[in-house]
């Protein structure tokens, strides 16, 4: 499956949907791992992030959403090291937008603590859904992006907002997620994220951290098991909640571009049927 060309089959009665504006894409002078960092002008709030792209945009250059964590911002590994991957091994185009309180947006004192207090307003989630799309329709308009297969990376806030925007208008192909679940941390969002996880149907690598202090497995399963899709799977590791084995990030590098590629055939084998 494509992504719907550069944005424009938004839906009008899409609660993230913000109606006509005239957006232009400032590149900033800053950037880090061979990044252009950029914010939106014309966007009802500011809107920040960076882009990865290879030397030459084709019609099917593929573009990779990249959501951070809490106490990250667009840069927070292993967001370039994936994306300096993807661009150089795959000629795959990455964004990375930076969260409503985190890097070029920083709200004091920062962090987990600065996002604690931004999940108590109303709206939260639909205003950051409604960030993305207006990020990546200007830069699809401004890059030529837009045309190629869709996917999507994002662990712990990433996946918070990331499901609601897998469950949007943008049409994805494929997407890592975890580090996240509908229990403890993840209580007061469970019925958003579970009503989200219903709607993406496309190919899921999903990651759990199985001595997670934030999100307990039983909320992980019930998010994995709210996925609507069956082309999903589940990698457990041993493990507080960032200590993500290195092998994972690699395996999420091969997912990625395997299913960019559109030539993954999902076979089920069982010998003992035999």
């Amino acid at each position: 499956m494509r992504g719907k060309v550069r944005g424009r089959s938004w839906k009008n009665d899409h609660p993230s949907f913000r109606g006509a504006s005239n957006m232009k894409l400032n590149w900033l002078e800053t950037g880090e791992s061979g990044a252009r960092d950029f914010e939106l002008d014309g966007s009802i709030r500011r809107v920040t992030g960076a882009v990865w792209q290879p030397g030459e945009v084709k019609d099917d250059t593929a573009l990779v959403l990249m959501g951070h964590g809490a106490s990250g911002d667009r840069y927070q590994a292993p967001i370039p090291h994936l994306a300096r991957r993807l661009v150089d091994e795959a000629e795959v185009a990455v964004l990375a937008v930076d969260g409503p309180v985190h890097g070029l947006r920083f709200v004091s004192p920062g962090g987990r603590e600065a996002f604690a207090k931004e999940m108590q307003r109303a709206g939260f989630v639909d205003d950051m859904v409604a960030d993305w799309l207006e990020a990546y329709r200007a830069v699809c308009d401004d890059t030529g992006l837009g045309s190629g297969r869709l996917g999507y990376f994002g662990l712990s806030m990433g996946t918070i907002f990331g499901l609601p925007l897998l469950a949007s208008e943008l049409e994805f192909a494929v997407a890592v997620l975890g580090l996240a679940g509908t229990s403890k941390a993840g209580k007061p969002l469970a019925g958003v994220l579970r009503n989200a996880a219903g709607q993406v149907t496309h190919p899921v690598l999903f990651l759990m951290q199985l001595e997670d202090e934030l999100f307990p497995r039983d909320g992980y399963l019930d998010l994995f098991d709210a996925i609507s899709g069956s082309d999903k799977r589940i990698h457990a590791n041993p493990g507080l909640h960032p200590e993500v084995p290195a092998e994972e990030i690699a395996h999420s590098f091969d997912f990625l571009r395997a299913h960019l590629a559109g030539d993954v055939v999902r076979q089920i084998i069982n010998p003992l049927a035999e």
